[in-house]
């Protein structure tokens, strides 16, 4: 599997980005995972409810194709999306789900932080906050959008928002709760998890949009 941390934080920019490799590929293409982090922007999932959004100020809302309501994506935050051929894995929609929770929870256990996952409300939390978003969607037997972490960001714009659709829900991040985490290594370890569930070794793959000075090393995975 592919790992890049693709530049540009434009969300539209990376979203079209996303579709456009989904559509292009084929049984042949190989599976990729991008790092990103996004300047503040709230995304409103495709069945979004507009009451969720409650005062979005100059932040943007962009209406997208991956389901769930509405979230909240910002600097500090971790957004990983696992361009994967599911049937190349043999994997529902809802396996997925479940591989992604799993990954959060067991990277935060190894820092001593207790996560876990609810069926009804899909994501990770901490006590009764979340900690991590997810929202995908499958096109020809493809997944793209993903994960959200939140590691040390403002969350002041979540009390602008339903948080998924869920009125008053509280969120946490990885700082609050005593963990100083880089972004580089809360990103690394989920895609260490992530590579790990689905049997795949990692290999970088340079983005020519990053400045020289950004370009991680194998190392850095």
């Amino acid at each position: 599997m592919i790992v890049r941390r693709v530049a540009g934080a434009d969300y539209r920019a990376v979203w079209q980005a996303m579709r456009d490799f989904t559509d292009a590929r084929d049984q042949h293409s190989i599976d990729q995972l991008w790092w990103v982090e996004h300047a503040p922007v709230f995304t409103q999932g495709q069945a979004g409810r507009p009451e969720h959004v409650l005062d979005a100020g100059d932040i943007p809302v962009v209406q997208i194709d991956r389901g769930g309501q509405v979230t909240y994506h910002g600097p500090g935050q971790v957004v990983l999306y696992p361009l994967l051929d599911l049937r190349r894995h043999d994997l529902g929609v809802r396996a997925l789900v479940q591989i992604l929770e799993q990954c959060v929870v067991a990277v935060l256990a190894e820092q001593g932080i207790t996560a876990y996952a609810r069926r009804d409300a899909p994501g990770v939390y901490v006590g009764d906050k979340k900690i991590a978003a997810l929202g995908l969607r499958i096109r020809r037997g493809c997944s793209y959008h993903g994960l959200a972490l939140n590691v040390n960001m403002d969350l002041a714009p979540f009390a602008r928002i339903n948080p998924c659709g869920y009125a008053g829900m509280a969120v946490t991040q990885c700082h609050e709760l005593g963990l100083n985490w880089s972004w580089n290594a809360a990103a690394r370890a989920l895609s260490v998890a992530l590579g790990a569930a689905l049997d795949e070794t990692l290999h970088w793959q340079v983005d020519s949009l990053l400045p020289p000075d950004e370009v991680p090393h194998d190392r850095d995975l």
